[in-house]
């Protein structure tokens, strides 16, 4: 048995499945100072810091701060890194110029290296939050995030806030796509919107997704922390939205026929949120991943969230995911009780 949260103080939490019967667990912060560490585990559930793997913030480098959600691939025998980060070319001193680098190692605990001395792509506003696929026929799709900075969008919420005298304009980023070159040096056409906060406010997803806004937390909404995935003949994409920092942020989903979409959100959105309404104590769960895990078939989603002793930390949570009959993602979490390890099964 074991319980959540994990004794790992991460954001955006990967894990990696290496050969070896070894998982990697990577993330924001975790005790690497401008860049990423790592820890190992066997079993999912008991973590071993494995040190800094990453290192930017050098006088070579081009990611000088705010180095956030690093995920780990294998390709080919050699380990990829994809990461967000500041980019130091900012000739108009622009508060949020993240992008998104790719580094690589011989080993999943590094050290990783800069592919190039620069962004992946620069597509003219900032991104973050790196997602990569590679569908049936090898081809690489990366995923990200166009961040809420700079980005103010009309919609029936951002005239109902307004209205209320909250605030004059709501922010929002957005997910989009975009085919990835075999070499990971830049990316093939142009990238495609996937993603959005809801237009209407009578749309099923828009009272999840817009608390921050309905709250008065912030003038944001976001949608982010994507993760894509294929079952049967499904694409899924999963998604994060409202303030990261917040006790409102909370995971839906999506659905298409392709790597590109369109999308579909889903009806039974969001399957990962807050449960304080129901007597729990974890807030702001978010920014998550998963772990098929083939020899017992089941999946497993890794997402960071707070509870009230980690207080403004993040921490890690590991709660297994269903695909119901209809296609419906159902993740089984928050839990915080004693529940059976991920390997076994029960």
């Amino acid at each position: 048995m074991y319980s959540n949260p994990l004794n790992v103080e991460f954001g955006d939490p990967y894990i990696l499945n290496n050969e070896d019967d070894t998982y990697y667990l990577y993330g924001t912060g975790g005790g690497a100072v401008d860049g990423f560490a790592t820890y190992s585990s066997t079993d999912l559930v008991n973590w071993e810091f494995q040190g800094q793997v990453y290192k930017g913030n050098t006088e070579d480098s081009w990611a000088i701060d705010a180095f956030w959600a690093p995920e780990v691939y294998k390709f080919d025998d050699k380990y990829y890194m994809f990461f967000s980060a500041q980019w130091k070319n900012n000739p108009n001193n622009e508060l949020e110029n993240f992008k998104i680098g790719v580094a690589v190692s011989d080993s999943p605990k590094g050290p990783f290296e800069d592919l190039q001395n620069q962004p992946l792509f620069d597509p003219g506003y900032p991104i973050i939050d790196a997602n990569v696929y590679q569908d049936e026929d090898g081809k690489f799709y990366l995923y990200y995030s166009r961040v809420a900075y700079k980005h103010p969008v009309e919609s029936e919420v951002a005239e109902w806030a307004r209205d209320k005298g909250w605030f004059d304009e709501i922010e929002e980023s957005w997910v989009y796509g975009v085919e990835l070159k075999p070499d990971f040096t830049g990316v093939i056409g142009e990238p495609v919107l996937l993603l959005r906060p809801p237009k209407t406010m009578d749309d099923k997803n828009a009272e999840w997704e817009s608390r921050s806004v309905t709250s008065k937390e912030v003038n944001r909404r976001w949608t982010e922390g994507s993760y894509t995935f294929k079952n049967k003949e499904t694409y899924y994409i999963m998604y994060s939205a409202n303030f990261y920092g917040g006790e409102n942020y909370a995971v839906g989903y999506a659905t298409g026929d392709s790597p590109l979409g369109p999308f579909t959100k889903a009806d039974n959105n969001p399957v990962l949120e807050k449960n304080t309404g129901k007597g729990g104590e974890v807030t702001g769960t978010g920014h998550n991943s998963l772990v098929f895990l083939k020899d017992i078939n089941k999946i497993y989603c890794v997402y960071h969230g707070r509870t009230k002793s980690s207080g403004d930390e993040r921490v890690v949570f590991i709660d297994e995911l269903k695909i119901k009959d209809n296609g419906r993602l159902v993740v089984e979490g928050p839990t915080t009780e004693p529940i059976p390890k991920p390997l076994t099964n029960e």
